[in-house]
């Protein structure tokens, strides 16, 4: 019973000597423990190594000049140290037309951005998503997004209108007034990708100067060919029972009644032509009319509806076209005789009926 007592209080204490001498050759070398982190992942290494860059050396660890990493190569390790390593992957990033291959160790596409100091407009838009993680080989588009307002002035066309002209001579035209164009303002939002128009909208359209109408004049009056004597007769007409041939009916003629007096003629009685005519003839009631020559052949007979007989001896210079001016001696009588339209004329010839 002594001795097996013996032996179990030696064994005991060599026991403790290995381990305090395990524990003092421990100390001795200096072997530390060391908590290594690499992209999030932790574990314990433990090393002798005095340095960060040998025990990265030792671990088989190398890093490139994207890498990141918690201290200097050259920093010393003391136990319980903690060394975090952050391997950068390669991104590449489509910008403005251009490709960009880089290193990051960022987190997030935002991240990406700012470390390049790429700086985003109100409206340009990221692929993918500012707040998406980063991973190895990830392609990162900006497109630049620029909305803007154009102005452009234009011209707005005249239209040419036509108008008769009775005054003017059938198949004869000629511009009363010269046509102007005018202005438009159009205001146009734009949208612009990269640089290149994707869209465009018209949001506004303004008239700044209207356009003036081109307007042209185009005769009606029909030519009226000239009568002689030998004219022939085209048909006879029985009024209130006379019955004449006539060479030409005149439609829709105008009225007018004139006096031998100032008014009239610009003569008073002291005038040696007050009361002749242009042919040389006196002035007479129910007998002397005044007509366009080139109408009605001076020394003529004409019919005018609802007033008989009439020769053609005077000129004035109203009196064009087909009108006819009315000798009466009457001064207030032709004041009040105003313009009449719309009667038929019948052109007779040098021999009244």
């Amino acid at each position: 019973m002594r001795v097996s007592n013996k032996l179990t209080l030696t064994t005991f204490f060599v026991i403790i000597l290995v381990a305090v001498t395990a524990f003092i050759v421990w100390t001795l070398v200096g072997v530390k423990e060391i908590y290594l982190v690499i992209d999030g992942d932790e574990k314990v290494v433990k090393t002798s190594e005095e340095n960060l860059g040998a025990f990265l050396e030792e671990q088989g660890i190398t890093l490139s000049e994207h890498d990141e990493i918690s201290k200097s190569l050259e920093a010393t390790l003391i136990d319980q140290d903690k060394i975090m390593i952050h391997y950068a992957v390669p991104v590449l990033i489509k910008v403005e037309g251009k490709n960009e291959l880089v290193y990051t160790t960022a987190d997030s596409v935002k991240d990406v951005l700012l470390e390049q100091k790429i700086e985003l407009g109100p409206e340009d838009e990221v692929s993918p998503l500012l707040d998406a993680q980063v991973k190895d080989n990830l392609e990162i588009k900006v497109t630049r997004i620029e909305t803007f307002v154009e102005a452009e002035q234009s011209s707005i066309s005249y239209d040419v209108v036509t108008v008769e002209d009775s005054t003017l001579q059938e198949g004869k035209e000629k511009v009363v007034q010269e046509g102007i164009e005018g202005v438009l303002l159009t205001k146009t939002e734009k949208v612009k990708k990269d640089g290149k128009v994707v869209s465009e909208d018209i949001i506004q359209e303004v008239v700044q100067i209207e356009s003036t109408d081109h307007i042209i004049a185009k005769g009606t009056l029909k030519p009226i060919a000239k009568l002689t004597a030998s004219s022939p007769n085209v048909a006879e007409v029985t009024v209130n029972g006379i019955t004449f041939s006539y060479k030409k009916v005149l439609n829709n003629v105008k009225l007018t009644a004139y006096d031998a007096g100032f008014n009239s003629t610009g003569k008073t009685e002291d005038h040696p032509q007050y009361g002749i005519t242009y042919t040389g003839t006196t002035v007479k009631e129910g007998h002397t009319v005044a007509v366009d020559p080139n109408v009605i052949p001076l020394g003529w007979w004409i019919y005018i509806e609802g007033y008989g007989f009439r020769r053609a001896e005077d000129i004035g210079s109203a009196v064009k076209g087909k009108k006819v001016d009315i000798y009466f001696e009457d001064e207030d009588f032709v004041d009040g005789f105003g313009l009449k339209k719309g009667y038929t004329v019948y052109v007779i010839g040098p021999e009244k009926p």
